[in-house]
């Protein structure tokens, strides 16, 4: 990941002091190979994972939990289906922010009265989209190396406004950076077991006010069974 213009070591962004980010920054890797495959991938995600209860679940608590008109980010937004648009239809304003201009365009069709933005995870950590009552990161950070996780989760709780809300999504399995077949084309991906999530997220300033761990089967053959899970987040 390339460091943002205008970003020095030590300088407050934000009010912030945002030298944590730095490392994040350094690690220079390039997630425009994963930007590609989703593009490839377009609308066929959404048909191999057709009905997503966990995460329509979990994208419910966050909507109900803040107060209408509550301005929520939604990392890794892909297609904007279905959580822009559950959010959107319960009356808070979304920002999307997808790295895959195919996604994006999607999104933009199906869900028009939320803003999508393309940028990169770590483009986020100068504040430029501002502050935010709540995220949605439904399966966007295991697309990350796991020494960027604890990074963008340190970031993404930044982000928040005090006592904000972080409806948080992986798959559960001990990977880090692991090559997969996924949909005809090749993502790398990580995940933590369970126990170790919980603490990886604490660190990051967050408490737990709930979790689930539904086994899932996706529609498509090329891609098998997981476990999800879901943690809902509050930043303290």
């Amino acid at each position: 990941m390339k460091e943002s213009h205008g970003h020095r070591r030590g300088e407050a962004v934000g009010g912030q002091d945002r030298r944590d980010y730095d490392g994040y920054a350094r690690l220079g890797l390039d997630r425009n190979g994963q930007a590609e495959a989703f593009d490839a991938i377009g609308d066929r995600y959404d048909e191999a994972f057709p009905h997503k209860e966990g995460q329509l679940a979990a994208g419910a608590w966050l909507a109900a939990a803040l107060p209408p008109g509550s301005r929520i980010l939604d990392v890794g937004c892909g297609t904007g289906l279905p959580t822009a648009r559950q959010l959107i239809a319960a009356g808070h304003e979304v920002t999307g922010v997808d790295l895959s201009p195919g996604m994006l365009d999607l999104a933009r069709v199906n869900v028009p009265d939320a803003a999508f933005h393309r940028g990169d995870l770590a483009d986020l950590r100068d504040g430029h989209l501002g502050t935010f009552d709540g995220v949605a990161a439904f399966f966007a950070l295991l697309m990350l190396p796991r020494p960027e996780i604890p990074y963008a989760l340190r970031m993404l709780h930044d982000l928040l406004r005090p006592g904000g809300l972080m409806a948080l999504s992986m798959v559960e399995a001990d990977v880090d950076d692991y090559a997969i077949p996924f949909l005809g084309n090749t993502i790398r991906v990580s995940g933590y077991l369970r126990e170790e999530l919980r603490q990886v997220v604490r660190d990051a300033g967050f408490d737990i006010a709930g979790e689930s761990s539904p086994a899932y089967a996706p529609a498509s053959t090329d891609v098998p069974p997981e476990i999800q899970l879901f943690l809902n987040l509050r930043r303290v």
